[in-house]
């Protein structure tokens, strides 16, 4: 696969040209950036994939739920509609995708909407629902709109500062873009960060001098949920676990899980895999299966002795102080 990579590298070259030519297109104003009357809060990134989107659009939706009426609006990667769709109780994964349906069963009291135009989707929330805010869920290179507050990811394995273009790296859109963020977290950091280190990649990344650099790390429930139960994760030591991940990083999980004392057998499925009829029987041949909370999504009811493990954003130092404050600031 590496080796793929540095043959496509002069693929990389005209992704790159193109790239870098539609920014100085939106930057001069020839494509327009549309701003909103409803407050827009976008989380997003430069790579593809593995930053933990999810977790941070959950973090705010906590974090805003009980004082504001909130909408979050995705792409729906990998759902099988098109255009709007506002998610409802008898919403399928297939129909709005596994991110916006793992969103929707955790937080029920508000609203989720999927759509690829963005612009579109951001005017069909303020008419039917009129949110006191949108969260836009992975739309940081959707420059169709100017987003009133942008919190842009990079993981700690993985920095867009030491990343390249696709197909040869996993940019999707250039590194000098990041001066549209308002914040920036590196995420999926060790716990133990310190303050040296930090400084070391905040100096990598190089920020305006109005960019805050955030630092936060994944912090997994030890209680494992299914729909029958729950198990508590020391109660898989010494039985035999099959982990199921269609997710784009699985590496932190499983670091964490080995470090457990669990002895997993790994079945890995690229990001949004939806799971064939065979690779479902399969799993039903597994003495327990051990999923993600947004695999979960794609496999309740189709798989016996299935459990998923959550995961949330934890901040390091004064991290959830300096978001907390920023957000409440675009609440204003």
């Amino acid at each position: 696969m590496q080796l793929l990579r540095k043959i496509a590298f002069p693929v990389s070259l005209v992704y790159a040209l193109v790239v870098y030519v539609r920014n100085v297109l939106y930057d001069i104003g020839f494509f327009k950036s549309r701003s909103f009357k409803t407050p827009t809060i976008c989380v997003g990134n430069l790579s593809v994939g593995g930053t933990g989107k999810t977790p941070m659009i959950e973090y705010l939706v906590k974090n805003l739920k009980d004082s504001y009426k909130v909408a979050v609006l995705s792409r729906g990667y990998g759902r099988k509609s098109n255009g709007f769709v506002q998610a409802t109780v008898q919403s399928a994964v297939e129909e709005i995708g596994d991110e916006p349906f793992q969103i929707l069963n955790k937080f029920s009291e508000i609203t989720v909407a999927v759509d690829g135009d963005r612009c579109n989707g951001i005017l069909n929330l303020e008419q039917s629902v009129g949110p006191d805010v949108i969260l836009l869920d992975d739309a940081f290179q959707h420059r169709k709109v100017k987003p009133t507050f942008s919190i842009l990811l990079t993981a700690y394995d993985n920095l867009y500062a030491k990343d390249w273009y696709l197909p040869t790296g996993n940019l999707r859109d250039a590194k000098k873009e990041s001066r549209r963020a308002h914040m920036i977290v590196v995420t999926k950091c060790p716990g133990n960060l310190t303050g040296d280190d930090q400084h070391k990649i905040k100096k990598l990344l190089h920020p305006k001098t109005d960019q805050k650099v955030l630092f936060s790390t994944l912090q997994y429930d030890e209680e494992l949920k299914s729909t029958t139960g729950h198990k508590n994760l020391g109660d898989l030591k010494g039985r035999e676990v099959t982990l199921v991940t269609g997710i784009a990083n699985p590496k932190p999980l499983m670091v964490y899980l080995k470090n457990k004392g669990l002895d997993l057998e790994h079945m890995e499925y690229r990001d949004h895999h939806f799971f064939s009829n065979s690779e479902i029987e399969l799993f039903n041949s597994k003495a327990l299966v051990l999923t993600t909370e947004k695999d979960f999504a794609r496999l309740k009811g189709k798989v016996k002795n299935l459990y998923y493990i959550r995961v949330k954003h934890v901040f390091l130092d004064e991290g959830a102080t300096l978001l907390n404050t920023a957000i409440e600031g675009v609440m204003q």
